[in-house]
């Protein structure tokens, strides 16, 4: 039974528009550790961390740091796994209108009206951005009133410049849906999330959802642009590309522990999903962590 809607209702602090938290360490049971959407821009910056982005349609894992813009109604789950030492996590959430329904329409602010448009996709920043606006992130905290607003000004017009990021969720979905669907939807990524290492019969992921089971393909492929057999093994590709980097386990090892059940179609597709074999990844990835 799922406890919390997956609609999630953002309330700033009185007397401001503009939500700031910050977190210094990984905490149980967070309300954004789910998967949910809300019409909130949400900036995420994390300065030494470990975690799993899901953003949309997309699945990867981050070692160190990250900077995100993620746009109105585009699902995610909460990002920060394990926050090391001295590592924090802040989280910007404001409505695309908070300065008025027409500020970011006037000329002065194109770019950043573009800025936010993309981030429907998700935006996901380089090392060359994150260092010059995470830490103006992080000072947001110590910020009220219209210091803070002239930041996060200051924030949004430096990412709207920056060329150094990467669409996240290109051909994915933002939701524009009641909640109770999208109530649905979180009960699968939950049922995926936490079975995915064995075989999920689509009759099991159906009856899940009080569905048959071509009703649910349906409903699967229309709400998340991906089948469930595809999406289920991204999950899988995704979890081994954790282990790779994390683990001393053979390949052989990972590929049966994420769930495949065939060394041969873990290895064709890893390479269709990430681009690489999984050995080359393994040692790409050793390579960045000696070198970070």
């Amino acid at each position: 039974m799922i406890k919390k809607p997956t609609f999630e209702k953002i309330s700033p602090n009185f007397g401001s528009s503009v939500l700031v938290m910050q977190h210094t360490k990984k905490i149980k049971n967070k309300n954004s550790a789910f998967w949910h959407f809300h019409p909130e821009i949400e900036l995420v910056y994390v300065d030494k961390g470990k975690g799993k982005r899901h953003i949309g349609n997309h699945l990867s894992y981050f070692n160190n740091s990250q900077l995100i813009l993620i746009g109105s109604n585009l699902p995610h789950n909460g990002f920060a796994d394990r926050l090391t030492t001295r590592g924090t996590e802040t989280i910007v959430q404001f409505k695309p209108d908070f300065l008025g329904e027409n500020f970011f329409k006037i000329p002065e602010m194109n770019a950043i009206e573009l800025l936010l448009e993309k981030a429907k996709k998700g935006l996901l920043y380089r090392p060359e951005t994150k260092e010059v606006v995470g830490p103006k992130i992080q000072h947001l905290i110590d910020l009220k009133g219209f210091e803070r607003i002239s930041l996060l000004l200051e924030i949004l017009n430096d990412l709207a410049k920056a060329e150094d990021y990467t669409l996240l969720n290109v051909d994915g979905f933002s939701f524009e849906t009641e909640a109770q669907d999208s109530a649905k939807i979180d009960m699968i990524f939950k049922h995926i999330n936490t079975n995915f290492q064995r075989p999920i019969p689509l009759d099991e992921i159906a009856d899940k959802v009080s569905m048959t089971v071509p009703a649910f393909c349906r409903y699967f492929k229309k709400a998340t642009g991906k089948t469930f057999t595809k999406l289920v093994n991204e999950y899988r590709v995704v979890h081994a590309t954790k282990l790779l980097s994390e683990s001393q386990s053979s390949i052989t090892d990972i590929c049966f522990e994420c769930g495949f059940n065939n060394f041969s179609h873990f290895n064709k597709l890893f390479n269709e999903i990430t681009g690489k074999s999984a050995s080359k990844y393994r040692s790409e990835i050793k390579h960045l962590i000696k070198q970070g």
